[in-house]
Order: structure tokens, then C-alpha cells, then sequence
């Protein structure tokens, strides 16, 4: 680091416990259940990053970096068990709808969807179908959450998290099709 500025540390050893702080209050041990949701949201994070780093095509990139800044503040929220916590609402209805726009924009460019199809293509498009799964593995965890007495979950993120999903395929199959990568069908039985 340059001249005047200190070295933040990665490691706090607080930690070393089992147990991990929330934002706003208190410390819950690493498997509780909303550490679990927002570090699901987290690792999606990282699969978009995945998929980001392996030549997604300018539109996509853009559009993935939204959802990897969005995704910060969704996983942020989760990290707040405080309805009043500075990121409980920031996730609304207008970033849904953002998600839906983008949806139908895609749709626009691809094909009608006649036949189920497998996960793959090219590795961008493939990365895109894995951070799809993730997506709704976050989602699952969400909403049981959302279950549990006395935890509050904002229904925008459950939402968003569905919705997202809902874009991470159409946009696997978009950046199919931009790459010229024929999707894989299913053969069925």
C-alpha cells in the first residue's frame, strides 16, 4: 500500500469460533440459515463473475454486471435481519420489473421455446445455465427462511430471485445464439 494509507486485514480471527456477525446486530453460527441464504447469493455472485470473465458479448457483460451489483445489495439485505436495516427495501418492484424488461428484450431475438433443453452450448451460455441452478438454490433458501418465525425477508428479493432465474436462462440461450452455438435439446425417452 502506498504512503499514509493502513493495510486492511482479510482475516478478523472473530470467526474462529463457528460463529459470523450480521449486518446491523449480533452474531449467528456459520450454518444458520440466513448465512446460508446470502452466502447462496454470494456464490452466484461468483458464477456470474464466472461467466463474465469468459467473453460474454458487450450487451451480456453489461447486463451481468448489473446483476452482479444488484445481487450485492440483495445479498446485503439478507445479511440484515432488521426490517429497518439500510438494505432491507432496496430491492423493489422496479428492479423486478427491470428483470422482466430484459426478459422480453431477449425473448425478441431468440426462437420460440417448442422443446426442453439441456444445459450447455457455449461455456459463457453453459456458466449462465450453473448460475441459473445457483439462482434458484438461493431462492429455495429464501423463502424457507422467509418461513421461519420471526425472520423477515422482503417479498421483493423472493421476486427477484425467481425472476432472475427466469433471465439467466433466456440469457444463456441469447448468448447461444449471439456465438452461433446451436442449443442442446432434450431427446426424452
Amino acid at each position: 500500500m502506498g504512503e499514509g494509507k493502513s493495510a486492511v486485514r482479510i482475516y478478523t480471527k472473530t470467526g474462529d469460533d463457528g460463529t459470523t456477525g450480521l449486518l446491523g446486530q449480533g452474531r449467528v453460527v456459520k450454518d444458520d440459515l440466513r448465512v446460508e441464504v446470502y452466502g447462496t447469493v454470494d456464490e452466484l455472485n461468483a458464477t456470474l463473475g464466472v461467466a463474465r470473465a469468459q467473453g460474454l458479448d458487450p450487451d451480456a457483460r453489461s447486463l451481468v454486471a448489473t446483476l452482479q451489483d444488484e445481487l450485492f445489495v440483495v445479498g446485503s439485505a439478507l445479511a440484515d435481519p432488521s426490517a429497518q436495516g439500510p438494505f432491507h427495501h432496496a430491492i423493489t418492484a422496479e428492479h423486478v420489473a427491470r428483470l422482466e424488461s430484459a426478459i422480453d428484450r431477449l425473448e425478441d431475438e431468440l426462437e420460440p421455446l417448442t422443446r426442453f433443453i439441456l444445459p450447455g452450448g457455449a461455456l459463457p451460455a453453459a456458466q449462465l445455465h450453473l448460475a441459473r441452478t445457483v439462482c434458484r438454490r438461493a431462492e429455495r433458501l429464501a423463502v424457507r427462511l422467509a418461513r421461519q418465525p420471526g425472520q423477515d425477508v422482503p417479498r421483493a428479493i423472493l421476486a427477484y430471485l425467481n425472476r432472475l432465474s427466469d433471465l439467466l436462462f433466456v440469457l444463456a440461450r441469447a448468448v447461444n445464439r449471439r456465438a452461433g452455438v446451436a442449443e442442446v435439446h432434450w431427446k426424452g425417452r
